[in-house]
């Protein structure tokens, strides 16, 4: 995707398309290991010099009020990062740390106990092993 996509995608989602909000995003969408604010620092510090840890945090945080990405707390030591916004569940594997999407099917989970309630998110966190490092334990 070009660079002009992603600055029209962050203009018609009401956000000024600057070269580092565009590159933050651009990577969260490409890289779907559900980065970490450092993790994505990381990535673009070296094609962005300027870049600071202070502004990574910040775009994501403009990302989330905008509706276009969500973070994901799976546990008490990292928050992570991810451009899916549709409703999905994540599995974190405790060997490898990798966290993994998973479709979930909305139609089947019962809604009549939250019938009287109004839901703003959905999170669904699975923890264990998973395949890989299953097969090579």
């Amino acid at each position: 995707m070009q660079e002009n996509y992603f600055g029209d995608f962050l203009r018609n989602n009401g956000i000024k398309p600057s070269f580092q909000r565009i590159k933050i995003y651009e990577y969260l969408l490409q890289n779907k290991e559900h980065p970490t604010v450092e993790t994505i620092y990381n990535a673009l510090n070296s094609q962005i010099p300027t870049l600071s840890k202070t502004t990574v945090y910040n775009t994501l945080k403009v990302f989330i009020e905008k509706g276009i990405a969500m973070a994901i707390t799976i546990d008490d030591t990292e928050v992570r990062f991810d451009a899916d916004v549709k409703v999905h569940g994540h599995f974190k594997c405790e060997h490898c740390h990798k966290i993994y999407d998973f479709e979930v099917d909305v139609e089947s989970i019962s809604s009549e106990a939250l019938k009287d309630f109004d839901v703003y998110d959905q999170q669904m966190f699975f923890y264990g092993v998973c395949k890989v490092c299953k097969n090579n334990s």
